[in-house]
């Protein structure tokens, strides 16, 4: 039986990746107003205080291999004074704007979202991104924390193929896809040691697994970001060290962790420049068994499925 080489390392998450644009952390009761200069008013709680975030000067993104040529991707400009800094008025005060009812495609964890005066959407979506590896319980305010990330967008948004199989000899499950947007894949081009984006087009997949063997619910099994040209990705489920690669772990807690084998998994991916943050979610596979004909087809239609992207990190092995 064919299987595949998963060629990926532990991350820690990038604080200054690009993409749908992380404002803050924490924030509840948030709100956007759009005006008809295309700008937006962010509104929202962090603790007792009332924050009011000015946003514009970007939407969409540009293709990844605008990278190639020195071309930076597209990102907002913030007044986190409301407008004072761009205007030196208290401009969130007399900001004229309203949030049209949005009805664009179906997005994770939004807690506002409008459509613009010009046909273009806006979301803020917050979701736990800094959650720790290899099925560990947060044991920081950091690592609990919500991230605000906001986004500006026409069109189609990124999109997520995904596929799973089994590979050394049906021994673990893996999990693979490739990330596009409008045709072209996503991807970056320089990573941190530990394979954390260090450019404006590199963003991060993270993968949650479902009642593993870390306990039951929802817990982040890993990080990681697409593969350079082809924005392919795979990750088989093995046994990792979590005091190898860049992982964070609790003290103490040196063990080898997983594998992360779960019901389910759950694959979130940062947008390209300011589209927003897209998910999917899939079913876990059964242990492989050599002498049923449909696990065998299977495995020969996923593993030619994979071999379409034709990324050489994902490649056909023993």
């Amino acid at each position: 039986m064919a299987a595949v080489v998963a060629v990926l390392v532990g991350l820690l998450p990038a604080q200054g990746a690009l993409a749908a644009q992380l404002v803050d952390r924490n924030a509840t009761n948030v709100r956007i107003a759009i005006d008809s200069k295309g700008e937006a008013l962010l509104t929202y709680r962090k603790g007792e205080v009332t924050k009011h975030v000015l946003v514009w000067g970007a939407v969409n993104a540009l293709p990844s291999n605008a990278g190639s040529t020195g071309s930076k991707q597209v990102k907002f400009s913030l007044d986190y004074a409301g407008g004072w800094g761009k205007y030196h008025t208290v401009y969130w005060k007399h900001f004229s704007g309203s949030c049209g009812a949005y009805d664009g495609p179906p997005l994770p964890d939004v807690v506002a979202a409008c459509k613009a005066p010009d046909g273009s959407y806006w979301a803020a979506q917050s979701w736990p991104q800094p959650l720790p590896d290899l099925g560990f319980t947060p044991w920081t305010a950091a690592q609990r924390a919500n991230w605000l990330e906001i986004s500006h967008w026409t069109g189609p948004v990124a999109q997520l193929e995904t596929g799973m199989d089994w590979v050394y000899n049906g021994r673990f499950q893996q999990l693979f896809g490739r990330y596009t947007y409008r045709g072209w894949p996503v991807y970056g081009y320089k990573t941190t040691r530990y394979g954390a984006p260090t450019d404006g087009f590199g963003t991060l997949i993270y993968l949650d697994t479902y009642d593993s063997v870390y306990g039951p619910g929802w817990r982040r099994e890993n990080s990681f970001v697409t593969h350079t040209s082809s924005g392919a990705f795979c990750y088989g489920f093995y046994p990792f060290d979590p005091t190898h690669g860049g992982y964070q772990y609790p003290p103490g807690q040196t063990a080898l962790r997983g594998p992360g084998t779960g019901t389910g998994y759950r694959i979130f991916a940062e947008g390209p420049g300011v589209t927003p943050d897209v998910s999917v979610t899939v079913p876990g596979l059964h242990p492989f068994d050599a002498r049923n004909p449909a696990d065998v087809a299977l495995q020969q239609e996923e593993s030619a499925t994979l071999a379409s992207y034709g990324d050489l990190l994902c490649r056909a092995g023993r």
